[in-house]
């Protein structure tokens, strides 16, 4: 484990934080609080948090160019979402996402479709999730169909790669994004996490490396782009959930967690349980595309 205190903690107290990202228009840092129905905003500028209801719980979201809607996996489908107005406009609600099934994490890659999977939730092992992709002119596509938790989505900085995890399985792999098209080409296992260690949110930064928050191992895992471990940073809580690059220079490593299913004596034990971590590891990220309409 790299030693490396955080340079600041956000108190939060989330149950599930979840899918943070940094909009680089207006230099605010957002998050989701899944069971909660909440989204978090942070102003850098200022340090304030507001905390936003949501209709459905999101499972993530991505920002839209020239807008201030978000692209927002809901619990039940995609939609447009205006965050201060809680104005919804459905775009996609899959025949496939039915009661025990719900959408969780999301990215959108270098052309602007936004990318969100689904998961099964309660241990219902007849049910399984899918992997979906929607373009700006709204045309939903299923990629895969038979995954138990859809986590970690991000992108190689050419766009080429989509990084995608299956938590329960320990397993990150990497597909070929075929373009223009947009389809899922061969893949290859990435990484496999330890056991009682599950890839959750992920990021990549400005090198191609793969930062990916470990469910249950309590820290955050940077691979080359060959798989390979080059760093391991170890946060106050067994359960970080995601990450991202957020600050001006996009050199601050930015992470949420959860608390949930942590009992009293653990909670006493990782106060900050809950919050988002903020590092300055030493290195860069890339700023998140926007979904284009």
């Amino acid at each position: 484990m790299t030693s490396l205190s955080p340079i600041k903690i956000l108190t939060a107290r989330n149950i599930i934080g979840e899918g943070i990202s940094w909009d680089s228009r207006r230099h605010l840092l957002w998050w989701t609080d899944i069971p909660s129905c909440k989204l978090f905003r942070y102003d850098w500028s200022d340090g304030s948090i507001q905390i936003l209801d949501t209709p459905e719980r999101v499972g993530s979201f991505g920002f839209v160019s020239g807008s201030e809607q978000l692209i927002a996996a809901f619990a039940s489908g995609i939609a447009l979402y205006e965050p201060y107005r809680r104005t919804v406009a459905w775009i996609a609600r899959p025949d496939e996402v039915v009661p025990g099934i719900r959408f969780n994490d999301g990215r959108v890659d270098r052309l602007g479709r936004f990318w969100s999977g689904t998961m099964v939730e309660g241990g219902q092992p007849a049910l399984r999730g899918c992997l979906y992709s929607l373009s700006g002119g709204r045309e939903i596509r299923r990629h895969l169909h038979d995954v138990s938790i859809s986590n970690g989505l991000c992108l190689s900085p050419d766009g080429a790669r989509l990084y995608f995890a299956d938590s329960p399985t320990r397993t990150i792999r990497a597909f070929e994004l075929i373009e223009p098209e947009g389809i899922l080409g061969k893949s290859t296992l990435f990484a496999q996490t330890a056991v009682g260690s599950e890839p959750d949110g992920a990021a990549v930064d400005a090198d191609g490396c793969v930062w990916s928050a470990h469910w249950g191992g309590g820290c955050v895992v940077r691979y080359t782009p060959d798989g390979r471990i080059d760093r391991t940073i170890e946060v106050p809580t067994r359960q970080p959930t995601c990450v991202c690059f957020a600050g001006p220079g996009l050199d601050i490593l930015c992470v949420t967690s959860a608390r949930q299913d942590l009992d009293n004596q653990t909670l006493r034990a990782e106060p900050h349980a809950g919050d988002v971590f903020l590092y300055r590891p030493g290195v860069q990220g890339l700023p998140e595309p926007e979904y284009l309409l």
